[in-house]
């Protein structure tokens, strides 16, 4: 093969890999912004939990799958669908100077849950928590008096 045409083909092929490629136009954006449903409240992270849970039980359509004081967890059914329930306290900062929990929903697998139940469940718990955080602070002081009123008085001790 003669040189000018190794040499025609060399060029052939180098303009061919600089060809870019013909690409499918990209997926547009989905509707909803892909993170979880969420707000904040003052509250300590065990009262809000706590406060969650009573709202859960009293409402119709939740069903538990799961719970976990220690990370602030409820799996949960409502109506059908299968989502997780988060309570975890906010670092104190600047901006925040009192205790203060983040609520905030999801898929099972910690994926966007922003469906019509989910969002729901949550304009519930932002509407109910308050008071019911107020009511499960009453029910513990009021548990701990109890408990203290029925431990049996020490007697004095006698000298020997």
């Amino acid at each position: 093969m003669p040189r000018s045409r190794i040499l025609a083909a060399c060029q052939s092929l180098l303009l061919a890999a600089c060809v870019a490629p013909v690409r499918e136009p990209a997926p547009s954006a989905p509707a909803i912004a892909p993170t979880p449903l969420r707000f904040s409240l003052p509250a300590e992270p065990n009262d809000a939990w706590n406060a969650v849970g009573q709202i859960l039980v009293r409402t119709p359509g939740v069903g538990y799958d799961g719970r976990s004081q220690m990370i602030g967890l409820y799996a949960i059914r409502y109506r059908g669908e299968a989502l997780m329930l988060l309570a975890r306290g906010v670092p104190l900062s600047e901006t925040v100077q009192v205790p203060t929990t983040e609520i905030s929903v999801t898929g099972t697998q910690g994926k966007l849950a922003a469906s019509e139940a989910a969002g729901e469940l949550l304009a519930l718990l932002a509407r109910e928590l308050p008071a019911e955080i107020e009511s499960v602070k009453a029910r513990f002081a009021a548990e701990k008096a109890a408990r203290a009123s029925a431990k049996p008085k020490k007697r004095p001790k006698r000298g020997r």
